[in-house]
């Protein structure tokens, strides 16, 4: 009796171990790559040769390789071998090198720039980009490198040169006055990758900034300085969580970018203080449907000057609004989309959108009881179209029309790249 237990008890080791053996992965495979360098994309990819095959870990894995801007789809493929499993991943690169010729326009300032950015230089994840932009009739420049990988480690860098110049309206009382703006600086940040999903990013930017009062005001008498020029350190720390997933250019999860900063001022030897938080938040509806969001928290140093940091404009926060048309040192932002795909093929696609922008500042010098006042409240709705290159990640013509719901004679266009948020 006791034989016949010790083989059944060998017997059931040997077929465990022959049945473990069957799902062991003895090779992992990447098809597909021609920019891409394989040490890179090896970083994203947990399921390695000689663990047992974990289907759960697979779809993360391909999941995260779809998020990559190197990548704009993936498959993994499964075949038995003789002594195990092997696991190819089946990569369609995305196009990373973009020729730049974007333009953009909202009511009195339109935009157009020149240049190239590739988000996997040298096939590593890096981006690189340079610029020449025009902004009201202004000169810019830009040149750009971020690496947030080095040598397949956790910690990575970003460096920039850029020349900002527009027109801006700055606001004394109620009387508008415009300056010839210019911003010369130069930034360098190191990264830290706290997981896969978040990463740390601190570093110091030297910058002059130049006012000059704008040709218009010529032989007006004009509240405001005639110019102004200062030169500032500003220090800054950022932190983003990003748990977004795409399948092309649709978006599911939820981001959130908490941006501090802290400017000195020589001349006036003090300290400016910023917060900017991002939170985002994406939701499949059905096979073509999109919803997205968008909450932007601001505040800032209370000072009661014109140039306040947080801007009302149809760039970044309520379409249709204008440019630049008001100012405030605290600002609280809600925007909301419904994204559906009439059009979906292979390379190229087409989406209709639906948005409302909610928005509300407060003055430079005021209370933070003024974000509840009807006076600074602004929403704006409206509705768009979205031409869509699918094999790049958001390769995207956006065209939006807005209005004000509350006074319907504003309204306006705006034209850009990429999705709003």
């Amino acid at each position: 009796m006791k034989i016949i237990t010790q083989l059944l008890f060998f017997g059931f080791l040997l077929l465990s171990h022959v049945l473990v053996a069957q799902h062991q992965i003895q090779e992992v495979e990447v098809e597909g790559l021609k920019e891409t360098k394989l040490a890179y994309l090896s970083h994203f990819i947990d399921t390695k040769q000689g663990e047992t095959l974990d289907s759960l870990q697979l779809q993360k894995d391909l999941q995260r390789l779809r998020n990559l801007y190197a990548v704009a789809n993936v498959k993994a493929q499964i075949d038995t071998l003789a002594e195990g499993l092997k696991v190819t991943f089946q990569v369609e690169e995305a196009w990373t090198f973009f020729p730049i010729i974007n333009f953009g326009g909202i009511r009195g300032n339109f935009w157009f720039q020149l240049g190239f950015t590739d988000v996997n230089w040298l096939g590593k994840g890096k981006q690189l980009t340079a610029i020449y932009r025009n902004n009201d009739l202004r000169q810019n420049y830009q040149l750009y490198l971020r690496a947030p990988f080095l040598q397949g480690s956790r910690w990575g860098f970003s460096g920039g040169l850029q020349r900002f110049a527009s027109v801006e309206p700055l606001y004394f009382g109620d009387q508008t006055v415009f300056y010839d703006y210019t911003n010369l600086s130069a930034t360098l940040t190191g990264i830290y990758q706290l997981d896969r999903n978040q990463y740390f990013e601190g570093g110091v930017t030297f910058f002059n900034e130049d006012f000059q009062k704008n040709a218009r005001h010529a032989g007006e008498a004009t509240p405001g300085p005639n110019a102004l020029n200062e030169n500032k350190i500003l220090l800054k720390a950022i932190h983003d969580i990003n748990r977004i997933n795409y399948d092309y250019f649709y978006e599911s999860g939820f981001l959130n970018h908490a941006n501090w900063q802290s400017v000195y001022n020589f001349a006036k030897n003090n300290w400016f203080h910023i917060f900017l938080n991002d939170a985002k938040y994406y939701r499949r509806i059905g096979k073509r449907g999109n919803f997205a969001s968008r909450l932007r928290i601001g505040i800032s140093t209370n000072t009661n000057s014109p140039f306040a940091p947080f801007v009302l404009d149809s760039y970044v926060n309520i379409r249709g609004a204008g440019n630049r048309i008001d100012r405030g040192t605290a600002a609280l932002i809600a925007n909301l989309e419904y994204r559906y795909a009439f059009w979906d093929k292979r390379r190229f696609a087409a989406q209709v959108v639906g948005f409302s922008d909610v928005g509300t500042w407060r003055d430079p010098g005021g209370s933070l009881t003024e974000l509840w006042d009807r006076e600074q409240f602004r929403h704006f709705a409206g509705g768009g179209l979205r031409l869509i290159y699918k094999q790049a990640h958001n390769a995207i013509l956006r065209v939006d029309y807005g209005v004000d719901i509350y006074a319907p004679s504003q309204r306006g266009w705006v034209i850009g790249i990429g999705q709003y948020f």
